[in-house]
């Protein structure tokens, strides 16, 4: 990356302007850094002088940023933190032995996480470390790997690895039935439907796979997450269409029904993506040629 000095100021100049900015004052400020109010001052003049532009206010003695100047030191003190995340991460374990994974909350959690233990008894070398997106985001300003992704292998820049075709069931608390039987999918139709914000063509889209156009205003409540939409359905609340492997304990023990037998295949899947840069990285690699055992056609999934 070739970038002009200009754009590139001191770490310590624009240590003491978030200082500044979140302390409010330049005795607070030089106390936090371990320095003088004049070497702070010193600081955004030459940071002043770098960009060009006036930062500061000075009054008696008194430094207060412009508005402008507040609105840059809040980004800079995001990417601050991030310079000290990063390194953290770096110091907490040699970078061969960590991974940074981004996961989907229900898939990691009732896919992925009952796998793991299989993962740490082979290579216990390797610490991963893992936090929920539920979008795709940009891997050269977000701290990960590798993430767990639904939906198609186009993320820009990555590699992916097919983990599983998603196959909904559409489910329901025995109470919501109260007594009615559902002989065909369009049976369906007179039950609430609970809508998944991240799946939003869903339930249009099931029932056009069973022949049935369904009217462009398919009414009921929306969540954002499987965990509400799953705890909604087994309140009764309505008919929520879930991927087999969520439900799967709830229908075996009777809490939840499926109305149809069969689980329809979505277009969207799961895959593990990760950016071409890393495609080496020896923590990425053993994590990838584990998975790929674990991808479809699927193994058991433990109980």
């Amino acid at each position: 990356m070739s970038t002009p000095r200009r754009f590139l100021p001191s770490i310590s100049s624009l240590r003491a302007l978030e200082a500044l900015d979140r302390l409010g004052s330049a005795s607070a400020a030089a106390e936090e850094l371990a320095l003088t109010q004049g070497a702070v001052s010193r600081q955004l003049q030459t940071l002043e002088k770098q960009l060009g532009m006036e930062l500061v206010q000075r009054d008696q003695k008194r430094l207060a940023l412009t508005s402008e100047a507040q609105d840059y030191a809040a980004e800079i003190r995001q990417a601050l933190n991030q310079i000290v995340q990063s390194t953290l991460r770096l110091q907490a374990a040699p970078l061969a032995g960590t991974l940074n994974l981004a996961i989907l909350p229900a898939f990691g959690m009732r896919w992925l996480m009952p796998r793991l233990p299989e993962f740490a008894r082979l290579h216990p070398d390797v610490t991963i470390n893992m936090s929920t997106r539920l979008e795709p985001f940009n891997f050269t300003t977000e701290p990960f790997d590798a993430a767990i992704h639904f939906g198609n292998a186009n993320w820009p820049g990555t590699q992916s690895l097919l983990l599983k075709h998603e196959q909904l069931l559409p489910v329901c608390a025995p109470v919501l039935l109260d007594g009615r039987r559902i002989r065909e999918p369009k049976d369906i139709l007179k039950l609430p439907l609970l809508h998944i914000q991240t799946r939003t063509t869903a339930w249009r889209d099931w029932f056009e796979l069973h022949g049935i156009t369904a009217k462009d205003d398919l009414s009921g409540t929306i969540y954002d997450q499987f965990a509400t939409i799953t705890q909604a359905a087994l309140h009764g609340l309505g008919v929520a269409l879930m991927p087999d492997y969520l439900v799967e304990q709830d229908l075996a023990t009777g809490r939840l029904v499926a109305l149809h037998g069969e689980p329809a295949e979505t277009e969207g899947a799961y895959y593990l993506v990760w950016p071409e840069r890393k495609s080496s990285a020896p923590s990425l690699v053993k994590f990838r040629e584990w998975l790929a055992g674990k991808a479809q056609p699927e193994d058991p999934l433990p109980r």
